[in-house]
C-alpha cells in the first residue's frame, strides 16, 4: 500500500472513533472524488457493447455532472480480458481507473487465462444482465436453432462460429452450451476469435463466417435492416418486444440457459471513500432517462447491486461458472 493510502486509512480510523468536529480533517476523510482525468476502460474494440456502454457512462456522467473531472473511454483488447486488466494492475489504490466488464473476468480466471485472480479488482457495482442472440446472415441455409444443431449432429464443423473476444466466454457459452445440450461434440466446432462482437458481425455479414453469438442488443439494428436472422436466445423464457418471436434454445430441443451480467469495478487497493464515490454515482446513473431507455433497447435487465452484495454474488457466480465451463470441457476440474 502506498503511503497516501495507508494514511488515508489510518485517517478513517481516526475517525471512527473521533468527532468531526473535533477533527475537521476526519470529514474530509470521508468524502472523495475524483481531482484528475479518469479513464473508464473496456476490454474490447470500439463498436463491441462494453465499449457502446461506457461512451453512454461518459455521455451521462458528464451531461448531469455526476463526475466533474473530464473522462476518456480506453479500449484495451487482447486475451479475452486479460491486457485491460494488466493495464488497470498498475494503478492500485487510484480511483481514478474503472473497468466496465462482464463474466470475463470470471471465465477467464477459471480456464486459467487471467494475469491476476479476479479478487484483485475492487467491486464497485454490477449494473445490469442481458441475453446471448445467436444469429447468421438473412440469406443463409440455417433457418433455426434446431436446424443449426442438426447440422452440427452430423459434422460438428459444419458450421464457423465468430467469437467476441475469447473462447469460453459468455458469447462462446451461448452457443456451445445449447449444442452441447443437444448432442453435438463442441472440442470440434470451429470458432473464429475477433477483438468485438462488432468485429465478429461484420465478417458474419461480409460471408466469412456463418454464425455469431453476441449479447442480444446488438442485433437489433440488423434486424431493423433485415440482414440477419436471429435463430435463437439464452433466455429461459422468449424476451419481450422486439424479441418476441424468436424461440429460446429450450423450444429447439436445447436445454441451456445463458446470462452475462455487466458491472464496474477498480482496480485493487481502492479506498472505502473512493468505493462509495463511484456507487453512488453508478446508482445515479442507472436511474437516469438516458441509460433506462438503452436497457429498453438492448432487452437489458437492470440488476444494480452495490460493492458488497457484487463482491459475495461474484464467489457464487464463479462456482457456477467454473463447472459449466468443466462441463464443456473448456476448464479442468
Amino acid at each position: 500500500m502506498g503511503l497516501q493510502n495507508l494514511q488515508t486509512q489510518l485517517l478513517i480510523t481516526a475517525c471512527t472513533f473521533t468527532s468531526a468536529v473535533l477533527f475537521p480533517a476526519c470529514a474530509a476523510a470521508q468524502t472523495w472524488k475524483p481531482e484528475s482525468p479518469v479513464e473508464i476502460i473496456v476490454n474490447c474494440a470500439p463498436g463491441c457493447g462494453p465499449d457502446r456502454m461506457a461512451r453512454l457512462m461518459h455521455g451521462v456522467f458528464q451531461t448531469h455532472k455526476f463526475v466533474d473531472s473530464a473522462i476518456t473511454v480506453q479500449n484495451r483488447t487482447g486475451g479475452g480480458g486479460a491486457v485491460a486488466q494488466t493495464y488497470l494492475n498498475q494503478f492500485a489504490g487510484n480511483g481514478h481507473y474503472i473497468f466496465h466488464t462482464g463474466k470475463s473476468v470470471l471465465t477467464t480466471h477459471a480456464m486459467g487465462r487471467s494475469v491476476a485472480p479476479y479478487t484483485e479488482l475492487t467491486p464497485i457495482a454490477n449494473l445490469f444482465g442481458e441475453y446471448i442472440g445467436i444469429a447468421v446472415k438473412a440469406d443463409s441455409p440455417i433457418k433455426s436453432g434446431r436446424d443449426m444443431i442438426e447440422r452440427l449432429k452430423k459434422d460438428p464443423a459444419a458450421v464457423s462460429f465468430g467469437i467476441a473476444t475469447s473462447i469460453g466466454n459468455t458469447n462462446h457459452q451461448g452457443a456451445a452450451g445449447a449444442l452441447k445440450a443437444a448432442g453435438v461434440d463442441v472440442r470440434k466446432t470451429r470458432n473464429v476469435v475477433f477483438q468485438s462482437g462488432a468485429l465478429a458481425i461484420t465478417a458474419m455479414l461480409g460471408g466469412h463466417i456463418d454464425a455469431v453469438p453476441v449479447s442480444v442488443g446488438s442485433w437489433v439494428p440488423h434486424m431493423k435492416t433485415g440482414a440477419v436472422r436471429v435463430i435463437a436466445v439464452s433466455s429461459a423464457e422468449r424476451l419481450p418486444g422486439f424479441f418476441s418471436g424468436i424461440p429460446t434454445w429450450r423450444e429447439q430441443g436445447a436445454n441451456s440457459v445463458v446470462s452475462n451480467w455487466r458491472g464496474v469495478f477498480g482496480a485493487r487497493g481502492m479506498t472505502p471513500t473512493q468505493v462509495a464515490f463511484w456507487e453512488s454515482s453508478f446508482q445515479k446513473l442507472a436511474g437516469t432517462a438516458e441509460w433506462k431507455n438503452e436497457m429498453v433497447t438492448l432487452n437489458g435487465l437492470s440488476e444494480f447491486m452495490g460493492a458488497a452484495r457484487m463482491k459475495k454474488y461474484l464467489e457464487e457466480d464463479y462456482a457456477e461458472i467454473k463447472a459449466f465451463l468443466v462441463d464443456l470441457e473448456l476448464a479442468k476440474k
